[in-house]
């Protein structure tokens, strides 16, 4: 039993470890398929190596600039959120403790406990103010503050894995000519997807199939979207 006990808090540590898979998928895949769609738009407009590495490259540093500072300043203005809400929730724990025990009460009636047991519940509680915050701020206002800790680190997964996400569908004109680059930087975004969704599946221990393709499919729409737009404006503009 204590092996199986320290396997599973192992695991449970590896877990909340990789908490940072949500901020890389996101700067990842919206990197890749931003570029994408931008360099198979400019590409279907203008037949230039040159003009689309040089638009694909300065989108892709000024989209992970962006994002990372978005990252960075919607991480700090949950934090603070969260903060605010911590504070306001522990000034009614001390200046209306009767409305508040019965706030706690009404959650774990609502989970099922009566009698006696519910009773031990919100005596044990209440007995220390740090569980009781922390347990007003987790049942009653759904808040933890791990998804809002470190808005600096997360502005830096969210640039860092942007800026590696656009690189990849970049590469292929370096060395091909136009038209095979497209077909090239498709499909290797399309398999980089795929693999980027079947990873975070096998993480968050999901369905890799099926969460590597949703991934693909959804990059390879939106690209296309991109493809598109440019190529209408081509033809009106060109």
């Amino acid at each position: 039993m204590n092996k199986r006990y320290r396997r599973h808090q192992e695991e449970r540590h590896k877990g909340i470890s990789r908490s940072g898979i949500r901020d890389f998928i996101l700067g990842f895949q919206d990197g890749l398929v931003n570029t994408l769609g931008l360099v198979l738009g400019v590409s279907s407009a203008i037949q230039s190596t040159k003009i689309i590495l040089i638009s694909g490259l300065a989108a892709a540093f000024a989209e992970s600039i962006s994002m990372a500072a978005v990252a960075y300043t919607s991480t700090k203005a949950a934090k603070e959120f969260y903060n605010s809400q911590l504070n306001r929730e522990k000034n009614e724990i001390s200046e209306m403790p009767d409305i508040e025990i019965q706030e706690v009460r009404q959650i774990y009636y609502k989970k099922g406990f009566r009698g006696k047991q519910l009773d031990s519940i919100v005596k044990k509680i209440i007995s220390d103010k740090k569980v009781w915050l922390e347990t007003m701020m987790a049942e009653e206002l759904k808040l933890f503050s791990d998804d809002y800790d470190k808005p600096v680190k997360s502005g830096l997964v969210v640039g860092v894995s942007a800026i590696i996400g656009s690189l990849i569908p970049i590469l292929p004109y370096f060395i091909l000519p136009v038209k095979v680059g497209n077909i090239v930087a498709i499909i290797l975004s399309i398999i980089i997807l795929f693999a980027a969704g079947a990873i975070k599946a096998k993480i968050i221990r999901g369905n890799w199939k099926t969460s590597g393709f949703e991934m693909a499919v959804i990059g390879t729409l939106a690209a296309l979207a991109g493809y598109l737009i440019g190529s209408l404006l081509g033809r009106i503009y060109g």
